[in-house]
């Protein structure tokens, strides 16, 4: 907030320069964010405001706080207003019909004043902090915005249809017309509110007043506003509208209503003093009770205890009487009971009033520990576990996504598991308002993006979660996706495939060690519809997920024309677990012998099978089995393929000779002929 140096001190005794005020507020936790010296010559600064602290958003509100720190007597202003001979009926009506919005709406007439130029030093006080004077009924209403806080309004009485004032919510499509030379009109929506007359908006509720009753030259008859709104729906108007205002400023940060009648009445009194006329008796009002005043108590050891200092009960006591907060100490001595101003509505609990004590008692004087102990939580093995998963998936060309968690319903529903419902916001005006099925769904949409953006080949992951409703229950799944099409630049769908399917592999061995085993199960009748082809990941007989090649039909609603290949894995048990148990083993003292076998095997044999049917052989001195690759082709044979794998043979005791690997890899092979009927190739 922009202030007066001068302004402030109009209600402080003795005065305190800018310096020492910019010093005290900084302290206090309003800290200083510029200054300079304005039109008229007189100094201003901008003091910084927390969104907690709306009482503070007023020269008074800033001054209070110098008072406390410093000892100085605050000068509130006073108003009072001339008995006289006002009639007795209000020319006006109040009709509040949106009181939870509005909980406390307030209207004063006054007759016969005469708008024209303020009073120099009313127009020096709005200079000094920006503002540009328009005329004595406005500048009063300014006046009294950044003196008290509490934001007011003027109509032109003349120009309300039926002499009445509605606060209601908007017509869906309403026309609003704002002040403001350049303004356009707005058109409303059922979520706005408005202040209105018989026929028409005349005001966006705390936003922003019309043009068409607005104060004219010609005005005579006035209707002062004072209310407060809130704070949600304003903000959510002024964003809606893009529209803003000093009033709106405050009001998004609660005004109290208990607050409502001193600044009406200082309004009041002000207008009848710089532009004359007759205040008609009463006030207006129409709304809900004013809450009941806000107790809250200290203990004076818990704060010693929080604050680390031995503060005394008088001088908590004497801090909390600065601040206004009516102190009481108990005979007891075991509590402080306060009663909290209605302007403080940041304060609701013990620890707020400790932090009003450190404020005002100095930070300063809360002592410093050279040293403090600290002991260090052991490692997590869920977030251990995750940052090796991604190290091991960068070091192989994958980048990280991070994507929201909402998606469009009809891409949460490719992946909607069977027997399974979507979740989804309500909000029909939502474009994405379903929770994902699948984190896929949301790398599709990343993968398309880079796509269209020149990066037509992309390896990409993300850790999310995935959301349905399954049962009466609804069911978040930690998921790691992974999205790729082939790392050689090729369209080639079984590239794509082999390359998801090493990358699994890497994150498996990562998370469980060399000793576990891992499978990849074809899918058949239960492959869901978003795969063409794909298989279940096993991790020593649990299902991890799955892994597989992406439907044509869904990569090319994604606009990709290169096949697409993707895995989804649960893996927060393996997390839970990491890392791996592990051993060292002396390195070989001997050099290993390979023997590369190709079997031809009918097309549904997988590789599973023929590396079972392999090591069920027993063999001595075989030390691994490894895939090397799959052929297939005219010499093959349709509906087969030839499979090669490289059996690695080792002695500890010495180097193996051919004549007694031979025999060894026959009686694999007789017993692979068996099992899966292969015809061998080459060995």
């Amino acid at each position: 907030m922009r202030t007066s140096v001068l302004w402030i001190n109009d209600y402080l005794l003795p005065p305190a320069c800018a310096v020492e005020q910019a010093r005290v507020l900084t302290a206090l936790g309003l800290p200083l964010d510029g200054d300079g010296v304005a039109d008229n010559g007189e100094p201003w600064q901008e003091i910084e405001t927390t969104s907690n602290r709306g009482d503070c958003l007023s020269h008074v509100g800033m001054a209070r706080e110098i008072a406390a720190s410093t000892g100085r007597t605050l000068k509130a202003p006073t108003a009072i207003l001339p008995d006289g001979d006002a009639p007795a009926v209000m020319p006006i009506t109040v009709t509040n019909t949106a009181q939870t919005f509005c909980p406390r709406y307030t209207a004063r007439v006054i007759k016969g004043v005469k708008v024209g130029p303020s009073p120099a030093w009313l127009a020096q006080r709005l200079i000094a902090i920006g503002q540009v004077p328009r005329n004595n009924i406005v500048d009063a209403t300014n006046f009294v915005l950044f003196e008290l806080g509490q934001p007011t309004h003027v109509f032109d009485l003349a120009t309300l249809e039926g002499a009445q004032i509605q606060i209601r919510e908007a017509r869906e499509g309403e026309k609003f017309l704002p002040l403001g030379a350049d303004a356009k009109p707005l058109s409303l929506t059922a979520s706005d509110f408005v202040i209105a007359d018989a026929t028409r908006p005349i005001a966006l509720a705390g936003i922003k007043g019309g043009a068409l009753a607005s104060v004219t030259p010609n005005t005579t008859d006035i209707v002062l506003e004072a209310a407060t709104f809130d704070p949600v729906r304003v903000r959510a108007s002024s964003r809606r509208h893009g529209i803003s205002s000093d009033s709106s400023y405050r009001f998004e940060r609660q005004v109290h209503p208990a607050e409502i009648d001193a600044a009406a009445t200082r309004l009041a009194s002000l207008i009848l003093e710089i532009a004359g006329g007759t205040l008609c008796g009463g006030v207006v009002s129409d709304g809900i009770a004013l809450p009941p005043a806000r107790l809250a108590s200290l203990r004076p050891s818990r704060c010693r205890a929080v604050l680390g200092t031995n503060i005394s009960d008088a001088r908590i006591v004497e801090l909390l009487e600065k601040l206004e907060f009516q102190p009481k100490l108990r005979a007891d001595g075991s509590y402080i009971d306060c009663v909290v101003p209605p302007r403080r509505v940041d304060i609701e609990r013990e620890i707020d009033l400790i932090e009003e004590i450190c404020r005002l008692d100095g930070i300063e004087s809360i002592p410093v520990a050279e040293f403090i102990r600290v002991r260090l939580p052991s490692p997590n093995p869920v977030e251990r576990g995750t940052r090796a998963v991604k190290a091991a998936l960068v070091s192989i060309g994958f980048v990280e996504s991070i994507t929201h968690s909402l998606v469009s319903e009809k891409a949460a529903s490719i992946f909607l598991p069977a027997s399974a419902a979507m979740l989804a916001v309500d909000d029909a005006t939502a474009g994405e308002p379903a929770l994902r099925t699948s984190v896929l769904s949301s790398l599709m949409n990343v993968k398309e993006h880079n796509q269209s953006n020149g990066t037509p080949s992309l390896a990409i992951f993300e850790f999310a979660s995935a959301f349905h409703w399954e049962g009466n229950a609804h069911r978040e799944r930690p998921t790691l996706a992974l999205l790729a099409d082939a790392c050689d630049g090729t369209r080639d769908a079984q590239a794509a495939y082999r390359f998801i399917r090493a990358s699994v592999e890497r994150v498996l061995r990562v998370l469980t060690g060399q000793g576990a085993c891992l499978a990849f199960l074809p899918l058949t009748k239960d492959c869901p519809p978003w795969l063409q082809a794909g298989a279940r990941v096993l991790v020593n007989g649990v299902v991890v997920g799955l892994a597989g090649v992406m439907q044509p039909q869904l990569q090319k609603a994604h606009g990709l024309d290169r096949a697409v290949a993707c895995a989804e894995l649960e893996l927060r048990p393996l997390l839970a677990q990491f890392p791996p148990e592990s051993s060292a083993t002396e390195l070989p003292q001997f050099p290993a012998t390979d023997r590369d076998v190709s079997a031809v095997v009918a097309e549904a044999v997988s590789w599973n099978s023929i590396e079972r049917s392999m090591r069920e052989a027993s063999l001595l001195d075989l030390e691994s089995i490894e895939f090397i690759g799959v052929f297939r082709g005219k010499q093959i044979g349709e509906g087969k393929k030839s499979v090669t794998a490289r059996l690695r043979f080792r002695r500890t005791d010495g180097t193996l000779r051919a004549e007694e690997i031979e025999p060894r890899v026959a009686s694999m092979l007789d017993q692979l002929k068996r099992d899966t009927n292969a015809e061998i190739r080459t060995v």
